[in-house]
């Protein structure tokens, strides 16, 4: 599964209720043309669920489908044993470097996750 499918994934999953087009865009990081293009694959594929709310019929809310929650587990637990077996094959030394970083790490993903919405790829020269 590519990653910006991945991330949308994540995005709908963490919203039970479900994310409009323009949110999912906002909490992606992506253009909302982006969003619609993965929505159509994802669709096609029953990992994401269109659902137009009983009260507003003009609107689409998205869902993770259950299929999809499925496979995001198991690409979660892949990843998290395949990086266990190599963080283990490190060195004492490294081991203690990456456990010391993590602080800084966790404020980076905060501050990233909160910053201003400006994508590197926006910012001119």
């Amino acid at each position: 599964m590519p990653e910006a499918q991945i991330e949308l994934l994540r995005a709908l999953s963490s919203s039970p209720e479900g994310l409009s087009p323009g949110a999912a865009a906002t909490r992606v990081r992506v253009a909302p043309s982006t969003v619609s293009n993965l929505v159509r694959a994802m669709s096609a594929a029953r990992l994401v669920e269109r659902i137009r709310p009983a009260h507003d019929q003009r609107t689409v809310v998205l869902t993770a489908s259950e299929e999809a929650l499925h496979l995001l587990e198991r690409y979660d637990r892949a990843s998290t044993a395949a990086l266990t077996r190599v963080v283990e094959e490190l060195s004492d030394a490294d081991r203690a470097a990456l456990h010391q970083a993590l602080p800084a790490l966790d404020r980076l993903v905060t501050a990233l996750e909160t910053g201003d919405g400006t994508r590197p790829d926006s910012v001119s020269p």
